[in-house]
């Protein structure tokens, strides 16, 4: 799988890998920090998580302008590293007496992950010729990295639970995650160099000059990652019901067992992902060489089809006791839901990412790159702003809603399909 690919990938893979590490342990226990040990309400851990999420994915605009014009993509990657492992060493300290580190490891993460995510995509698709047909399997692999750290996270916040019955260990080992993070990027930094035309100077590539004086073309490329962008806001409303909405199902409404706790169901789409994607990819791999391959619009079409399919689970859930917030439901209403909603992650979001490397004019990629982040600060901010109505309403009319705009991005995707793909070759 890896034998095509250039060096640095791999070291990308572990770079990712360690980071949400990091991010995914303190994503496991927020919701339940901020419910059991601060004694927040619903609507105000509604707020904070929705506008968390929301800064997270809405600083890659200013990540990719930073990584575009002023610092390059690898220094503002080594800000964004150091900024969020100061932040979880706060986060660690912080207590319900002593909240003030708690509102600044979250500003320090949030800002320092907009920083890190951004860039480091944008250095991805930079290790890849234009036009290279390996793009879209990269960024699956990359995509691997990623899910194999969100795994390991909530399996580490289960694990320091049920071990030393402490949310503050838990960040403390996000911290250490992310220090390894740091020091992989640092010793694999002379595998970065760029491909021909993937660049990351601001020159562009002889094959880019014409494209980048031909502002017509430029600004429909724009149009439609705009199209993309829109899209891509309903999907993430959907998925980011795991941190916040699932998380308050599986405290309130599933059965608890030793291992498995609220905490450890967020480490179900990411194990899901990496055993779907390596099956996803060989079957798209026999699908091209018999042209056969579908187009990356029809793909985020039928991802949104599926994750809205996983919501729909959900309304059965309700409608069969959830509803009633009693410790009486079986983990696999939620393990069936996270099983959907990433087989539909794997469709959009490495396609994204791939459509935003190979759609973007050169001289914005980054910045292109972050817009596609701040769609996903959207689409995580709704998904807390909804949040705040779970407990307010039957739980199936709920799930109901969310799998309602799910289906409408899916319409969406359809009814853009033709100008997603015109770039896209």
């Amino acid at each position: 799988m890896l034998g095509q690919h250039p060096r640095g990938l791999i070291v990308l893979f572990f770079t990712e890998m360690w980071e949400r590490f990091g991010f995914y342990t303190m994503m496991a226990i927020y919701v339940l920090y901020m419910d059991e040990k601060l004694g927040w309400g619903d609507a105000r851990k509604a707020e904070f998580y929705g506008w968390f999420l929301g800064v997270v994915y809405f600083v890659p605009i200013l990540g990719g302008w930073l990584g575009d014009r002023f610092l390059g993509q690898r220094a503002t990657i080594r800000l964004g590293s150091v900024m969020m492992a100061v932040g979880y060493v706060a986060l660690a300290v912080s207590s319900r007496g002593w909240i003030e580190p708690f509102y600044l490891g979250l500003v320090l993460v949030a800002v320092g992950t907009g920083l890190f995510k951004v860039n480091i995509s944008v250095v991805v698709g930079s290790l890849y010729p234009l036009g290279s047909p390996l793009k879209d399997a990269a960024f699956n692999i990359f995509y691997m990295g990623i899910n194999l750290g969100g795994a390991l996270g909530p399996l580490a916040a289960t694990w320091v639970r049920s071990r030393f019955d402490s949310y503050n260990l838990s960040f403390a080992a996000a911290a250490g995650g992310m220090v390894l993070s740091m020091v992989i990027f640092h010793w694999g930094r002379r595998h970065l160099a760029p491909a021909a035309g993937g660049g990351l100077s601001l020159v562009p590539a002889p094959e880019d000059v014409h494209a980048a004086s031909a502002h017509a073309e430029d600004r429909q490329r724009i149009l439609t990652l705009i199209a993309l962008f829109a899209i891509a806001i309903f999907f993430w409303i959907g998925f980011y019901q795991n941190g916040f909405v699932l998380t308050l199902f599986a405290q309130r409404s599933t059965v608890a067992y030793r291992l498995l706790r609220p905490e450890t169901y967020q480490a179900f789409d990411p194990v899901f992902i990496l055993v779907l994607t390596p099956l996803l990819l060989a079957a798209l791999s026999h699908m091209r060489k018999s042209g056969r391959e579908p187009s990356s619009a029809a793909k985020i079409f039928a991802g949104l089809s599926i994750a809205g399919l996983s919501l729909v689970v959900m309304v059965a859930a309700g409608l069969a006791g959830g509803n009633r917030d009693q410790n009486v439901m079986s983990p696999l209403w939620l393990i069936s839901s996270y099983f959907l909603i990433s087989l539909g992650e794997i469709l959009v979001s490495p396609m994204g990412l791939s459509l935003v490397s190979k759609v973007a004019p050169y001289r914005i990629r980054g910045l292109m790159m972050g817009v596609w982040f701040s769609a996903t600060a959207v689409g995580s901010y709704g998904s807390g702003a909804l949040g705040r109505f779970y407990g307010a309403m039957p739980h199936h009319q709920y799930f109901l809603l969310i799998a309602a705009l799910l289906f409408f991005g899916a319409l969406l995707a359809f009814l853009a399909r033709k100008r997603l793909d015109r770039f896209a070759g």
